[in-house]
Parts: C-alpha cells; structure tokens; sequence
C-alpha cells in the first residue's frame, strides 16, 4: 500500500496534519469527571488501552500527528509509552517521544509526534518557565526541491508570563524559516497577548482563529492551533467532534510550495539523532 506522502508524479504534494490533547488515553464527556474520574491520571485503568485504540483508527488518516498530554512508560500507563502504542497501531514508522516532567515510577508526563516519512533532523526542547516541564519537538522536513519544511509541536504553560517566554523562544527558532507550521496545545485564545507577538515576530498565519476545541463536550475555548507561513496553501481545515479527550482534535491539509515534495530522511539525507536542548 502506498504512504500518504508517496504522491505520484505531477500529483499536487500535500499533507495532512493534526494536532491532538489525548489527555493521556483518557475519555471525559461531563464537567463532574474532572472529580470523578481524576484518579485515573494517577493509575492504569482498563478503558485506557481500549479508548486509546479508538485514538489509533482515528490518527490513522493522517500524514503528521501532533500528541500533547502523553506517558512515556509509568504505573498510570502500565509501564507503556503510549505515543509509541499508538504510533504501532495506527501504523506510524517514525515515532518520537519526549519527556517534558519525569516523576519516575508515578507519572512521564511527555508529547509525542508520529510521522509516516521520516524527518532529516528531530530536536527536543526544554522551554523556558518559572516551573519546569514544559517541551518542544522540532522536526525538519526534507523537500525535493532542496528546502525545508519545519514543524515545531508545543504544549505551552497555564500561566501567562511563562507562555510568553515560550513562545519568544519558538519565534527565535522559526524568525528565518520560509516554510514552517507550529502547532500543538497553546493554552490561550489567538488574541491573547502573548500568540499575537508570536504572529508578528514571524507572519505565522492561523487559518483557524475562532475554532473552539475544549471541553470537548461544549467546546468554548480556542486553545489548540496550527499556525502557519504564509506559503504553505490550506486546502483543508476543522475541528473534529470525535469524544476521546478533554479536548478535540485540530487537523489541517497543507499543499507544499513550487516543487516541494517531501522526501523521506533514508531515501534523500542522512537522519540525525534527536538531541535534547
């Protein structure tokens, strides 16, 4: 079966994109179950695997995932990296995990990004903050045409101050990048300070500005985006009610400029090892 990626020549290069709070396999459809159902970020429960499964099928369609709110193996999760669970069952090659807060045995809060080619080069980020983490993952994208396509995932602070240093440091990252997309769970509405300042230090564009994505049973709050330049054409964007987190996922298809096809790290450069900053 041919990849997502495997365009045929002359067939217009695309990509389909998403970004998903998976509320570490964890399904709330009710206020009450913050309470209620609060135990199960702290031990396995037996619908985790099975919720997680129903997350799989779902990501499956896609080229690029995006996973906030992760476990990289602890108790809670039985001792699984569940970005590598779901990157088995949906059928992802390239998997990358990163551990933003390591509680040992208890709980590896981490974020993940599953991708069906194989990136040059994957860097782990440490953002900035006054409480420790909170992470980035940086992948580039070789093109056919000799360029790059960048792609930062985040999961950013509650707080504002710590939010805006975060995102000061992606700025600095993307400043020279003709082609990049940031996308994850910003924790804040786009006309918030802080993600306008991003757009101006960058000329980020977000496609999506008013669409709501939490609680993911009356969605109110604009909290997850894909941003992107402005070279990168939308042929496709929402917000999908599907009920497996607290909130709902935000995909987007993207058509890669000029002669852009994107080219897997094994088959046009060498990979290199992901590196944590």
């Amino acid at each position: 079966m041919r990849s997502p990626l495997e365009r045929p020549e002359g067939a217009r290069k695309r990509l389909r994109l998403l970004s998903f709070n998976a509320q570490v396999g964890i399904h709330f459809s009710r206020p009450h179950h913050y309470l209620t159902h609060s135990w199960k970020h702290l031990l396995p429960f037996d619908g985790r695997m099975t919720n997680l499964d129903r997350v799989a099928r779902f990501i499956s369609a896609f080229d690029v995932v995006g996973l906030q709110e992760m476990d990289a193996g602890s108790l809670r999760s039985s001792y699984v990296d569940l970005t590598a669970y779901l990157s088995e069952r949906a059928g992802f090659p390239h998997a990358y995990t990163r551990v933003n807060r390591d509680l040992g045995t208890f709980a590896k809060h981490a974020m993940g990004l599953l991708t069906r080619t194989e990136p040059d080069r994957v860097e782990m980020h440490r953002l900035p903050g006054p409480i420790p983490g909170r992470g980035a993952i940086e992948a580039r994208f070789g093109l056919e045409n000799g360029e790059s396509l960048v792609l930062v995932l985040v999961h950013l602070a509650l707080g504002r101050r710590a939010r805006r240093s975060q995102l000061d440091y992606i700025a600095e990252r993307i400043a020279h990048e003709p082609h990049a997309v940031v996308m994850g769970d910003f924790n804040c509405h786009p006309e918030s300070r802080e993600l306008k300042q991003l757009v101006a230090r960058t000329g980020l564009l977000d496609p999506m500005p008013c669409a709501a994505t939490y609680p993911s049973w009356d969605p109110q709050r604009v909290f997850d985006h894909i941003l992107l330049t402005p070279d990168l054409s939308v042929s496709d964007m929402r917000v999908y009610d599907v009920q497996l987190s607290d909130h709902l996922p935000v995909g987007i298809e993207i058509e890669l400029p000029g002669a852009g096809r994107i080219i897997d790290a094994d088959q046009g450069h060498p990979r290199v090892a992901a590196t944590s900053a």
